[in-house]
C-alpha cells in the first residue's frame, strides 16, 4: 500500500508545490489529496493546476472543491465574475492571459472530478468545516467550501481525525484541535504550503520562495 498524502491550500503557489512534490517523489500507489483552493490569490495558478495534472498521471490524485474552485465553476457556467475577481480571481484570469477561454481541457476536466469530501480508514478530509449533527452525505456546500473553524469543534463522531484548510493560520503552522488538523498555512501570503503524510503525521512545508521544512505532529503539539 501507498502513502496517504493530504495538502493544503496551494493558491496559485507553483513554486511551493514544486518543491513538496520534489521531496515526496510520488509512487502509483500513493494516495495524494488536495483540499481544495489550488487556484486564486497566488501567482501560478495555471502552473499549479498543470502540475496536478501530472501528479494524477503518477498517483492516485483526489481533488476536494474550495469555495474557489467552486467560484471559478459557477463563472465558467454562466455566473459574473465580481465576486471571484475581487477574492484573487484576477490571479487565475492573469494566470491564463486574461482570458478564462484559454482554460485548457486537461484542467477543466480536473476542475470537474472533484469532490465534495473524501474519506479513508483514519481520516475525512473536506474543504472547510462540518455542521455539527449532520451526516456527512448531507453536509451543506456553505458549511463543506465556506464555513471558517472556530477552534471549537468536537471531534467527529467517527472517532476520525478531520483534515481541512480554508482557514489560514497565520502563524504558518498547521492547527491542530480535538480530531481536527487545518493545514491552510497561508502560502500564498508569503507563509508555507503544508501537506501532511498521514501514515507517519509527518508535516512538510515549502514556501513560494523556496523555503522547506518539515517536522511531526509530535514536535508540532509538544
Amino acid at each position: 500500500m501507498g502513502r496517504l498524502i493530504v495538502v493544503g491550500d496551494i493558491h496559485g503557489c507553483d513554486v511551493a508545490l514544486r518543491t513538496l512534490l520534489d521531496r515526496l517523489q510520488l509512487q502509483p500507489a500513493d494516495q495524494f489529496v488536495v483540499l481544495g483552493d489550488a487556484i486564486d490569490r497566488g501567482p501560478q495558478s495555471s502552473e499549479v493546476l498543470e502540475l496536478l495534472v501530472q501528479v494524477a498521471d503518477s498517483c492516485q490524485l483526489t481533488f476536494v472543491l474550495g469555495n474557489h474552485e467552486e467560484m471559478l465553476l459557477d463563472i465558467l457556467a454562466g455566473d459574473r465574475p465580481d465576486r471571484w475577481l475581487q477574492h484573487g480571481g484576477a490571479a487565475t484570469l492573469d494566470s491564463y492571459g486574461g482570458d478564462l477561454a484559454a482554460i485548457p481541457e486537461r484542467h477543466l476536466k480536473l476542475l470537474g472530478s472533484a469532490v465534495d469530501y473524501w474519506e479513508s480508514p483514519s481520516t475525512i478530509c473536506i474543504h472547510a468545516n462540518l455542521e455539527p449533527g449532520v451526516a456527512l452525505a448531507d453536509q451543506s456546500h456553505d458549511w463543506l467550501r465556506w464555513q471558517r473553524l472556530t477552534g471549537m469543534e468536537y471531534p467527529h463522531p467517527s472517532g476520525k481525525m478531520v483534515l481541512c484548510g480554508h482557514t489560514g493560520q497565520r502563524s504558518g503552522l498547521p492547527m491542530v484541535g480535538d480530531g481536527w488538523i487545518c493545514l491552510d498555512t497561508l502560502a500564498y501570503a508569503g507563509k508555507f504550503l503544508t501537506c501532511l503524510v498521514v501514515d507517519s503525521w509527518r508535516f512538510l512545508q515549502a514556501s513560494q520562495i523556496g523555503g522547506y521544512r518539515e517536522f511531526s505532529l509530535n514536535e508540532l503539539i509538544a
